[in-house]
């Protein structure tokens, strides 16, 4: 069987793909953070600069817009 996937929704998981599980049946859930392999250090970092860059940005200080930085890759 393949895994299922399931959205949050108001503070709910909504799960909206057919199975053939019994009525009733209980399924244990677990929340995968495989997409996110920052250790603790780097969350920290990755916290303060986005923080740092908000308060630039309410100061008005330089700031680029998304095209602006795309364009500079």
């Amino acid at each position: 069987m393949q895994p299922l996937r399931a959205r949050v929704q108001n503070g709910r998981l909504k799960l909206d793909e057919p199975t053939d599980l019994p009525e009733g049946a209980e399924i244990p859930l677990s929340v995968s953070d495989e997409w996110d392999d920052l250790d603790a250090e780097d969350r920290a970092a990755l916290h303060q600069e986005i923080s740092l860059s908000i308060r630039e940005r309410r100061a008005g200080d330089a700031t680029f817009s998304a095209e602006e930085v795309l364009a500079s890759l």
